[in-house]
């Protein structure tokens, strides 16, 4: 007997109407039809897919997470002095963690110490620090004002050396240019045209002109040299 004969037999002994009976049976016939016809089109990795009901995750969310330390999949981070810090301020002796080892060595309590005095003095070093750094710059004040007075009394006497040489170099200028001036017309005069300063004939005049200058000069100082020595001869003899 098939599940269709048996549904139109369970609705006529219910009491339902033979056209009503038929109805139903012809809709679910046509149901399970299309969901079986539907079936046969999918591919069988989509319907194993859709047909998945994956188990539950198994969470003990009310004991402590206390990582194994052995094990290979536990991460390197968790296997740390920081992270047992971590466990025992969380879950306290529930985590398994010895109090003790969670204390720092003695070296690295001397080295908190130490940050501790360098980060966070007491109030009365703190107020020592300031009143050196007062001090020290109280002590750059009176030196900078001491630099800037021995300066300004240095001011007058820097001025006129500096007016001195502006002047100096003025007047060396107009030397070098009246000289050269001097030098072109005497060029002239000699060759009987202007000769270009650039030239190697004017180079060699200047250079003679310069030879006879230096002999001129020698020869006027041995000239004065003797005319003192001349003048001091005749006061010695009338001393004596």
């Amino acid at each position: 007997m098939t599940s269709a004969l048996r549904a139109y037999m369970t609705l006529e002994v219910t009491g339902v109407s033979s056209n009503m009976a038929a109805s139903l049976l012809s809709r679910r016939t046509a149901s399970s039809f299309s969901f079986t016809k539907l079936n046969s089109l999918l591919p069988a990795a989509v319907i194993q897919i859709a047909n998945y009901n994956p188990r539950p995750l198994r969470l003990n969310l009310k004991d402590p997470y206390i990582p194994d330390k052995e094990s290979e999949r536990t991460p390197e981070w968790q296997k740390t002095e920081k992270f047992e810090r971590r466990l025992f301020g969380r879950y306290g002796r529930a985590s398994g963690v010895n109090p003790v080892k969670l204390w720092p060595s003695a070296a690295r309590l001397e080295e908190l110490m130490a940050e501790e005095r360098e980060w966070h003095p007491p109030v009365e070093q703190m107020l020592q620090n300031i009143a050196e750094r007062q001090m020290e710059k109280e002590k750059r004040r009176i030196e900078r004002e001491k630099t800037i007075a021995e300066s300004m009394a240095k001011m007058p006497k820097l001025i006129a050396d500096w007016k001195k040489q502006k002047r100096e170099a003025k007047q060396k200028a107009n030397e070098e240019k009246q000289k050269q001036v001097r030098l072109l017309a005497m060029a002239r005069e000699r060759f009987g045209f202007a000769v270009d300063p650039r030239s190697v004939k004017f180079k060699e005049m200047v250079a003679e002109i310069e030879k006879e200058e230096k002999k001129q000069r020698k020869l006027l100082k041995r000239q004065k040299k003797e005319e003192e020595q001349t003048s001091i001869t005749p006061t010695a003899d009338s001393s004596q």
